[in-house]
């Protein structure tokens, strides 16, 4: 039963740009999937330097082009669906507990580049906040409302 597995760590990060649009970058494995860049944290590393890492490797966007407006107080969980478990992370997961940040991109559309590293995303855009909502896979929505409202203010 999937009940009796761990959450896996992960951070995830709300990416806005300077008119509050928010970063989203179609999956390449899920077409017609949206969603903001997120990943584990790995050993040793703070949530915070695994947000900086994580959108580094999948929108290119390194520590010098945004600045830490927000931390969510904190850690979100959702369990993946049941069909799902046993086939993501070594089925070792029953889901994840995520650490959210707002950064604010103080760069250029240009100075994102979803290939830089190994690419998640067939391409991306920027999306208001009721987009990201409705874009998003179903099962992480409830995550995603949580975070959106915590951070809507600063958007």
């Amino acid at each position: 039963m999937s009940e009796e597995l761990p959450y896996r760590p992960c951070v995830g990060v709300v990416l806005a740009n300077r008119d509050g649009l928010i970063f989203t970058g179609e999956r390449i494995d899920t077409p017609g999937a949206w969603q903001m860049p997120q990943g584990g944290i790995d050993d040793g590393e703070s949530a915070k330097e695994a947000a900086l890492r994580e959108l580094d490797e999948e929108t290119g966007v390194t520590a010098k082009l945004v600045t830490v407006e927000a931390e969510h107080p904190d850690w979100v969980l959702y369990d993946l669906p049941e069909h799902l478990v046993g086939k993501l992370w070594q089925g070792r997961y029953r889901g994840q507990k995520q650490k959210w940040f707002l950064f604010r991109f103080l760069g250029n559309d240009t100075e994102i580049d979803i290939a830089k590293h190994d690419h998640e995303f067939a391409r991306w855009r920027w999306s208001n906040a009721d987009e990201v909502l409705r874009d998003i896979v179903p099962f992480k929505r409830g995550v995603y409302d949580q975070v959106i409202g915590a951070f809507r203010d600063k958007l």
